[in-house]
């Protein structure tokens, strides 16, 4: 089967693009420090025997710029929850006089994203840097859970890291044409909200996985970066 054609192409991201300077860590903010990543990762390991393989779910930016090293990969299935730009973004990929949006995993519905198991010897030092990554501020916007996968290699349990409607960062439910907006305007120092979307798309279609609702997404994006940036 021949691949999908984006609308979204690199060309269009182009346009996004801007020079934007990394303002640092939000000053008003409270952050994690050392003392809490050790908790988290105490209770972690409490969940994680070191017994069982450890596997880490990623549905986004994890596919395509996973940052860790893993030593097998597999496409898997998460029933009862969904791929949802819920998480405002003043820092990264956005600013906050214009902030932009990424994805979360919110209640509802399935995502089909790729697992990736681990090696056995780092745990806590991969896991560690993880947390680092993903889990920053208090409250924070993810959440670690353990989620119930399925496979074509049969079922596993692996780490993912989900919304927490409590969080700072946490957008509530927004309309379509919102998020359509946010994502052709929106740029940080890490890039734009166009290039999140194009390079999640694009790296779950070489995986064979077509999430209708974001390909929807990238080509109403395109549009709109058409209609802005003509």
């Amino acid at each position: 089967m021949a691949a999908r054609q984006m609308s979204l192409t690199p060309e269009l991201v182009a346009r996004c693009w801007r020079e934007i300077r990394d303002t640092g860590p939000d000053p008003e903010a409270m952050h994690l420090d050392d003392g809490d990543y050790d908790s988290l990762l105490d209770a972690l390991q409490a969940e994680l025997p070191d017994s069982e393989p450890l596997w880490l779910f990623g549905y986004g930016s994890l596919i395509w710029k996973p940052e860790f090293d893993y030593v097998e990969d597999r496409v898997a299935l998460a029933r009862g929850w969904h791929r949802s730009f819920c998480m405002n973004m003043t820092r990264w990929r956005g600013t906050k006089e214009s902030p932009g949006l990424m994805m979360a995993l919110d209640s509802g519905g399935q995502c089909k994203g790729v697992a990736f198991r681990l090696a056995d010897d780092d745990r806590r030092e991969q896991l560690g840097r993880l947390l680092r990554r993903e889990v920053t501020l208090k409250p924070t916007s993810y959440r670690p859970r353990m989620l119930k996968l399925a496979s074509e290699a049969g079922p596993l349990k692996a780490l993912a890291f989900v919304i927490n409607r409590n969080g700072l960062t946490y957008s509530g439910p927004l309309d379509e044409a919102k998020v359509v907006d946010r994502l052709a305007i929106s740029c940080g120092h890490w890039g734009s909200g166009a290039d999140y979307l194009y390079n999640t798309v694009k790296n779950l279609e070489e995986r064979g996985i077509h999430d209708r609702h974001l390909w929807r997404l990238q080509r109403l994006v395109a549009e709109r970066i058409t209609a802005l940036n003509p």
